[in-house]
């Protein structure tokens, strides 16, 4: 009797960490279909979520019960990579220079979102999709501040607009790209010239510092 229930207690924790397994592994797959789908289709329904990840509809909404759901992890996972990758783009170098790198660096990944961009402004608060993006943002307003003390950026704007100007920017040529209206590398140079001008310190300014 000892035996077998010895038997059933390490047969138990091998089932629950299978069923893990198993479970991070939906999990996983789930976002990483969605991703691939809403970069192609922002309007992708949980049927089609589930066709790509080749889940069942019931394992799907086990894993994230609503659309809104699976649209804030991948949004989440987006932000994430973006933000690892804005993390090693630090450049030495005047911050102009900085800024420009960091641009350069993370536009290739940060411009393949636009689709899914369009699908989280269509689904979530707007305040939500924003304080997402705190974290990338938080580097960017870290080399503005940089910037201005350095005097190669402008101080006759709050910098916060600044940050705000930055993002909106960077979301309208990803809605560009995503409209093909705009070649993706085209977009990239296009935002290093138009934020370094928005951003830089005209001679006035500086002489009034």
């Amino acid at each position: 009797m000892g035996g077998r229930t010895g038997g059933r207690a390490k047969a138990e924790p091998e089932t629950g960490g299978r069923r893990r397994a198993d479970a991070e592994r939906n999990s996983a797959a789930i976002i990483t279909a969605a991703t691939d789908l809403f970069a192609r289709e922002p309007d992708a329904s949980m049927t089609d979520i589930a066709r790509a990840a080749g889940v069942g509809r019931v394992t799907l909404y086990a894993h994230y019960p609503s659309r809104e759901d699976v649209i804030r992890a991948v949004l989440r996972r987006a932000i994430d990579q973006s933000t690892e990758t804005v993390e090693g783009a630090r450049s030495t170098g005047s911050p102009a220079d900085a800024f420009a790198h960091l641009i350069r660096t993370t536009w290739p990944l940060i411009g393949r979102f636009g689709r899914l961009y369009n699908a989280a402004r269509r689904t979530l608060p707007a305040e939500e999709v924003r304080r997402l993006h705190d974290p990338p943002m938080a580097h960017v307003r870290e080399l503005i501040v940089q910037g201005r003390d350095a005097g190669d950026f402008r101080t006759d704007l709050p910098v916060e607009w600044l940050v705000s100007t930055v993002y909106a920017l960077l979301h309208a040529a990803m809605e560009e790209v995503s409209a093909q209206r705009f070649d993706q590398v085209e977009a990239g140079e296009a935002l290093v010239r138009t934020l370094l001008g928005a951003l830089r310190a005209d001679p006035g300014d500086a002489a009034g510092r």
